[in-house]
């Protein structure tokens, strides 16, 4: 086993038992983040070329199928419904068999499929990736939505206790306007707190898929609840929106814009939010209006305190 592949092991090892402890303890938001950026980690590496991979095309189906499972727990952690559901004890069989990978040939112990063709990327992640301009695109490219698998559902968490004193925020996404918004593709938010560094302070969410594409609008009505008393977030904290969308052509999901709501602006009611270019700029330092005509992302906030 090559260092390589000896540490990936070790950090996947460690990043699963971190969840299931979690899990265990009752730690839901916890447990629920840890399975997704493991998961993240897992799709990523089932879908590197040979070259740049340290595992065989049987051991990545393997890592892909890993992944899954990680995501139906964490969406099991998320449902109401009992039935049907992805328990701890199931995830904590594979274990073992991610411990174990490069030795493993008995069969998969769960009916679950990888997404062959689906690229799901970590926050920022395609930042690094070569992109073309979406403008210069001229639609949706080759194949149609129907070819390929549909996305991971949205994942969204659940609203906080209440404290006394203390203010919980939702915010309603409404839509966004965009001049192409008819060719994207399965698009949906990616919805994360940041401080002034760009550090996470709350779990990252992503809203389901839009419900319908309108003129210039996509449209998602969809609650997220901020993972965070708004009197707990540091000072210059900000609330970021990454409208991403899947590109064919390339077989990944790409952001093609983002907003931002700083914490003055937290307030009741519905705003409007300008778009800027990517890639996210999570640090404020170098922003630029993605275009000059008046499209927004149009938000409704609501607070909640005792």
């Amino acid at each position: 086993m090559s260092e390589a592949a000896r540490g990936l092991l070790q950090r996947w090892g460690a990043s699963f038992r971190k969840g299931t402890d979690f899990d265990s303890w009752g730690q839901l938001v916890e447990a629920i983040d840890e399975y997704q950026i493991l998961a993240r980690h897992l799709q990523k590496e089932a879908q590197a070329q040979h070259n740049n991979s340290e595992f065989t095309e049987d051991q990545k189906k393997t890592i892909a199928k890993i992944a899954t499972c990680l995501e139906l727990r964490s969406a099991a952690l998320q449902s109401t419904q009992s039935q049907d559901e992805f328990k701890l004890e199931d995830l904590k069989k594979l274990e073992p068999i991610l411990k174990n990978i490069l030795t493993y040939n008995k069969e998969f112990p769960f009916d679950v499929q990888p997404v062959p063709l689906r690229k799901i990327l970590a926050p920022g992640e395609e930042e690094h990736l070569e992109f073309e301009e979406d403008d210069e695109e001229g639609g949706a490219g080759a194949g149609s939505p129907e070819a390929f698998p549909t996305r991971v559902p949205g994942t969204l968490l659940p609203r906080l206790p209440s404290e006394p004193g203390m203010t919980l925020l939702t915010i309603n996404i409404e839509k966004i306007g965009l001049k192409d918004a008819g060719q994207c593709i399965d698009p949906y938010i990616t919805v994360s707190v940041k401080d002034l560094n760009g550090i996470d302070l709350t779990p990252v969410q992503d809203t389901p898929v839009a419900l319908r594409k309108e003129d210039t609008y996509v449209h998602f009505n969809v609650d997220i609840e901020i993972q965070k008393h708004v009197e707990k977030l540091t000072k210059g904290a900000a609330i970021f929106f990454e409208f991403k969308h899947y590109k064919p052509k390339k077989r990944f999901t790409s952001t093609k814009c983002f907003a931002f709501m700083e914490m003055d602006e937290i307030k009741p009611g519905a705003i409007v939010i300008e778009l800027y270019k990517k890639p996210t700029d999570f640090k404020r330092k170098k922003l630029q209006l993605l275009t000059k005509k008046p499209l927004y992302l149009h938000l409704h906030q609501t607070l909640h305190k005792e």
